[in-house]
């Protein structure tokens, strides 16, 4: 498990910027989920199922002006940036887990 900070900045005002921290990548990036579960239910109060594609995901963090995670390496006790694209591509692969871990 490895420190990690969540940047976003979701529209282009820089007072939309926010920072939090999770013990763990995989905790960091389920929170991302969540964050778009609940941009979903804002957009739809009345339902209470949420159902999303992972494109739908995907493309909801382009629409974000910014985002980004620090990773911290204890090899080196720096904090490692990784990109919009990274966290993608992280996310479709925890979602593809969680799927196949569903279905067994």
């Amino acid at each position: 498990m490895a420190h990690t900070i969540l940047l976003v900045q979701a529209t282009d005002n820089v007072e939309s910027r926010t920072w939090t921290d999770y013990e763990s990548t995989v905790e960091c990036l389920e929170a991302i989920c969540k964050i778009y579960e609940e941009h979903l239910k804002k957009l739809n109060p009345v339902g209470s199922l949420i159902s999303y594609e992972a494109t739908d995901l995907l493309k909801f963090l382009d629409r974000l002006a910014d985002i980004s995670i620090l990773v911290l390496s204890r090899r080196s006790n720096t904090y490692i940036p990784k990109s919009r694209d990274w966290i993608k591509s992280e996310i479709f692969s925890l979602l593809r887990q969680q799927l196949e871990e569903s279905t067994k």
